[in-house]
């Protein structure tokens, strides 16, 4: 089915700002809020950015059926020189590409269009760059029927990028809230489908770096993927109803069920995490006072599988020193210890267990 797509800004965005949006973004807002101030108690951004980024790249890249588990992403992490499944080598480079375009748009507060293609580029290891030829359809994965044909022409495609662009930096254009304008982005973004691959990650890697520029949140950690994954169907059809009949309600109230819903649990998660560091700093500051300090207990939450070389790597001391305080911290409970090969690495299994409940 083609379709011509509308340049941004939509007319009368007021009609689709109803009052049901309107409450569900009030809602939307409050909950961002608290997670906001909540990310903002840890005592380092890092832990967060770390986890909660490797949580979405799994859960991304899940809804495209790249599947990993939360063992091979840990492990694909401690051992570079081993082999890597090729679905964990795509979830890794997913996050790599929402972290470093994280750190850019932080810095400049603008998304560019260099910035949508540089995030591409890490995800599918070209520089193919916007499409160019036509032929692009999507299909029902289960019938192979045609359900959408996005634009074909590589100028019709450039021109709307551009569009969007100008589109997500320029407030001047729509005054609308910016978690409407967020779902209206995405929206167009998959419907202008601009490259041969990745065009869901990247569009769901557009959402939280939107927000960040909007300063609805500080650190990349609302994930919408986990949300679209249980609501999969719901997604895809809200996507084409819009496409099919301009009626665009069904889907902003869609969208914002999934910031409440996915702010909701990252609060709850973050929350148990926070609780779990604190207990683990008193147990730690009783048990083993002499090796107790800030950047270990920072450690074991950034890497929930680690190692060694980590510890050497970021507290500084020497191999012994490392060695003897993963020791310490078996003996007393801390982390279980595993052999692989001639060397071993060491699980924060309580902080394993929550990142799992929550995915």
């Amino acid at each position: 089915m083609s379709h011509t797509l509308p340049m941004l800004p939509l007319p009368n965005i007021e009609q689709w700002e109803t009052r049901a949006v309107l409450k569900r973004t009030a809602e939307a807002h409050r909950y961002l809020a608290e997670l906001k101030g909540l990310a903002a108690s840890i005592p380092n951004e890092a832990i967060l950015i770390n986890t909660l980024s490797l949580q979405e790249a799994k859960d991304s890249s899940a809804v495209e059926n790249i599947v990993t588990t939360h063992d091979a992403l840990y492990k694909a992490d401690l051992f570079e020189d081993t082999l890597i499944q090729p679905a964990t080598k795509e979830v890794q480079d997913y996050a790599i590409a929402l972290k470093q375009a994280f750190a850019t748009v932080r810095r400049t507060k603008l998304i560019r269009l260099s910035d949508i293609l540089t995030v591409q580029q890490h995800l599918e290891h070209n520089h193919a760059g916007l499409r160019c030829l036509p032929g692009t359809e999507l299909k029902n994965t289960h019938t192979g029927e045609v359900v959408y044909t996005p634009p074909q022409h590589a100028d019709d495609i450039a021109v709307l990028m551009d569009n969007l662009v100008n589109y997500i930096n320029d407030d001047s254009l729509c005054d609308a809230d910016p978690l409407v304008k967020m779902a209206l982005i995405h929206h167009q973004f998959e419907s202008i489908h601009p490259f041969y691959d990745g065009n869901g990650r990247t569009g769901r890697i557009l959402n939280i770096l939107y927000l960040v520029i909007k300063d609805l949140l500080n650190l990349p950690i609302l994930y919408l993927s986990r949300y679209i994954i249980h609501h999969r169907a719901d997604y895809y059809a809200q996507l084409q109803n819009v496409r099919q009949s301009d009626h665009w309600e069904p889907w902003l109230l869609y969208m914002l069920d999934g910031i409440i819903d996915t702010a909701q649990n990252t609060i709850s998660l973050i929350t148990q995490i926070k609780v779990l560091m604190d207990d683990v700093k008193q147990r730690m500051r009783t048990q083993l006072p002499k090796i107790y300090r800030q950047d270990l207990l920072n450690n074991l939450f950034y890497h929930p599988y680690t190692k060694i070389d980590f510890l050497v790597q970021d507290l500084g001391v020497t191999r012994i020193t490392a060695t003897k305080y993963l020791e310490q911290l078996v003996e007393n409970g801390f982390l279980e210890k595993q052999k692989v090969g001639r060397g071993n690495y060491y699980i924060n299994q309580p902080l394993c267990t929550l990142l799992m409940a929550h995915s």
